[in-house]
């Protein structure tokens, strides 16, 4: 009875928030008490790759990114996800914090969507445990956030397929639904589908999202900004690539956001041939509805190389018998053959190689 007393007398002076909190870390953000964070549903389960994309994205959300730039690839059994987004940012007391149990900043803001609750305090620990490394790459109060996941998957399993695009395909019953490998593109799309009037979410590998990071920057930076340029760390990460006049910058700028790749990709991304990606919501009208779309001609920034890419016949060559290799080495598995020579086509912006094949009866 006393101890019931002395809970309803807390309650009564300091409200319901207090006997919520374990602490109080500062700058909103609070540890729960074990007891309010199992009432959250604390038992996270990240089981794959995917899971862990929908639950940066879902961060990101919450913390009012109005753009959110995914990059992902994989080297050697190795899965990196990177989002970069423009919403509240974490203030630097906090970056580490955040991935611990209990955690979080939305004290009075959990809610339930479509993936579940979300303000537990435990999505951000949950990954940390289940991945390989997990950080905040980049971020401040006010300025966005960059946070870096890497997994292997050979202990975290993700879908095989990874590269197929999904696309809406229409019922018998007249209405329409997303098809395709639930992998890391499909979760993407469908979180940007749901929250399609909340934010902008952009796909791609690390160089194709510098591009897109790139283009945003410029496109939001006036002139004079760029020809007189702020402190960069008092600057939005998704501006700063505006602030970068070299490649080795660029290259730089987006290391520290978690976007690796080299001062010679960073190069054809300030040339502009590199072709930022669409929006999400975008490519996938464009997948399911092809006919229904004009087309968006490239337009190559000014500086840009507008010459066609030649190559030396010996080199198409070398690159008709690399492609006749691997096509034999997977003849035998789906019972395919090759029926001519394969074709090669150099464009400006592309090398196509066509092998044409038959399936045997």
């Amino acid at each position: 009875m006393a101890d019931s007393s002395l809970a309803n007398f807390i309650d009564t002076v300091c409200g319901e928030s207090h006997l919520r909190v374990e602490a109080d870390l500062g700058d909103g953000f609070v540890r729960l008490r074990s007891s309010e964070a199992e009432r959250r549903q604390a038992a996270q389960d990240i089981r794959s790759s995917e899971d862990i994309l929908i639950e940066l994205l879902r961060n990101a959300r919450d913390a009012g990114a109005r753009h959110i730039f995914v990059a992902t690839q994989k080297t050697e059994g190795r899965r990196l996800i990177t989002i970069v987004d423009d919403g509240a940012g974490i203030p630097a007391l906090q970056q580490e914090r955040i991935f611990e149990p209990r955690v979080t900043s939305k004290l009075d803001t959990a809610h339930m969507d479509k993936w579940g609750m979300h303000g537990r305090g435990m999505a951000l620990y949950s990954i940390a445990v289940n991945a390989e490394t997990a950080r905040v790459a980049s971020s401040a109060r006010g300025l966005g956030a960059s946070i870096a996941v890497e997994t292997d998957t050979e202990r975290l399993g993700e879908k095989t397929d990874q590269s197929t695009f999904p696309r809406f395909e229409r019922e018998a019953s007249g209405s329409f639904a997303m098809r395709g490998p639930k992998n890391l593109l499909r979760t993407a799309a469908e979180f940007a589908l749901e929250h399609r009037d909340q934010c902008s979410v952009f796909f791609g590998t690390p160089v194709e999202v510098a591009a897109a990071l790139y283009a945003f920057a410029i496109a939001t930076t006036s002139p004079a900004a760029r020809a007189f340029p702020a402190d960069r760390a008092t600057v939005p990460l998704v501006k700063r690539l505006a602030l970068t006049a070299t490649p080795d910058a660029l290259a730089d700028e987006c290391a520290e956001m978690a976007l690796p790749f080299s001062s010679r990709s960073a190069r054809r991304i300030m040339d502009g041939t590199i072709e930022p990606p669409a929006p999400l919501i975008d490519r996938l009208r464009d997948e399911s509805f092809p006919s229904a779309t004009p087309a968006r001609p490239h337009t190559r920034r000014k500086g840009g190389d507008g010459r066609g890419l030649r190559l030396a016949e010996a080199d198409v060559e070398a690159l008709r018998e690399s492609a006749a290799r691997s096509v034999e080495a997977l003849a035998d598995r789906y019972f395919l053959e090759a029926v001519g020579r394969p074709e090669v086509s150099v464009g400006a912006d592309a090398i196509r190689i066509t092998v044409p094949i038959r399936k045997m009866s």
